[in-house]
């Protein structure tokens, strides 16, 4: 039996005002969103109340290198363990949402390519979709991050926020206004693939003289390990060697404090490399807030803000200085995730109440 739908709405506000006990038994209300954030070395699940508070993580490995196929397979897995293991229903989900690395066909929800897991054309939507017969929303990783830090983090109150995630590559987002800035009907702010010097070095698949080339963290770990092999940064080398896998975020920061002073000028080499990018930001969006995210900046917060923020207010035109902050994100892993969830939920109607009879 199909209720009308002003009943339905009326059991929804009862049991938002007076609980579980004032809606009928036969009925679910769809009241869970799954926020999922697809990382290169981890997946990140959260389940959320209607009110967007936590009501339990999941996290893995993602193993990118074993094909897209296996990280379809384990993103559905992690979701369905994440339920189990709290005792959650798959017909309270009202929807999903993912952030994952790369460009995003937005219409249809496909992955188009990710050069930090090797997979192109995955069509996300459609797999999960199939699985848990609920709406799913794919978007950008960084937007998603940049969403959450606007609603809930280092960026609330902002007219215009951008974000920068320097990790094994670069990403970029803005929010403008509460919305998402998107291309047509494809992500965009591909921060990392933007020109910033007419240098040779590269890293991974990405154009030379690009910020992800100069200053993402796989640069740094390979200059780290170059350093290191020439004995020029012994603390590192007595720590984790010159293996590239050794050397991350945590493992610099260690260096930096165990006095490897060419590491330190390495990392504010890549902050300044950084700042330039700001400026370019600033001159085309003039946001109010810049966000800067990521391992490698939680690691050593206090001095890539400095020299960043620095660096960009020294080469922006002079209208434009001190119209703009440079913050870290205040969210942490959990940005990418919350963020995800939350633009699913403005993105989706609210789904009726599913009858059990």
């Amino acid at each position: 039996m199909k209720y009308h739908a002003l009943t339905i709405l009326i059991l929804v506000y009862r049991r938002r005002l007076f609980g579980n006990e004032s809606f009928p038994s036969r009925f679910v209300l769809k009241d869970i969103w799954i926020g999922f954030d697809l990382g290169g070395t981890k997946m990140y699940a959260i389940a959320f109340d209607d009110s967007m508070q936590v009501i339990a993580r999941r996290r893995r490995k993602t193993r990118g290198r074993e094909g897209s196929d296996n990280g379809i397979e384990r993103i559905g897995s992690t979701i369905t363990r994440l339920l189990e293991e709290n005792e959650l229903t798959l017909d309270r989900i009202a929807g999903i949402g993912i952030g994952c690395p790369g460009p995003i066909d937005l219409e249809k929800g496909r992955l188009l390519m990710t050069p930090n897991l090797g997979w192109d054309d995955v069509d996300v939507k459609k797999a999960l979709e199939k699985q848990f017969d609920c709406p799913v929303v794919v978007l950008n990783d960084v937007d998603a991050g940049v969403y959450g830090e606007y609603l809930f983090g280092a960026a609330q109150g902002s007219r215009c926020a951008v974000g920068i995630f320097p990790g094994t590559g670069i990403g970029g987002g803005c929010v403008y206004e509460g919305k998402i800035l998107q291309g047509a009907g494809i992500s965009c702010m591909e921060i990392g693939h933007t020109r910033v010097s007419s240098g040779v070095k590269s890293s991974g698949g990405t154009l030379p003289g690009t910020l992800e080339s100069e200053a993402s963290r796989l640069t740094i770990a390979a200059d780290a390990a170059k350093l290191a092999y020439r004995g020029e940064a012994p603390a590192l080398l007595k720590s984790v060697g010159t293996d590239l896998s050794e050397i991350r975020s945590g493992a610099l920061a260690d260096a930096i404090k165990a006095g490897d002073k060419e590491i330190e000028k390495l990392i504010d080499e890549a902050s300044t490399v950084i700042g330039y990018g700001v400026v370019n930001v600033v001159h085309m969006l003039c946001p109010d807030t810049i966000i800067l995210g990521g391992g490698l900046v939680e690691a050593m917060e206090d001095m890539i803000i400095k020299r960043v923020s620095k660096t960009a207010q020294d080469h922006c035109m002079p209208v434009y200085k001190d119209r703009f902050k440079v913050v870290a994100a205040k969210l942490g892993d959990d940005a990418g995730a919350m963020g995800a969830a939350a633009w699913a939920k403005a993105q989706c109607p609210a789904p009726p109440p599913t009858d059990q009879t």
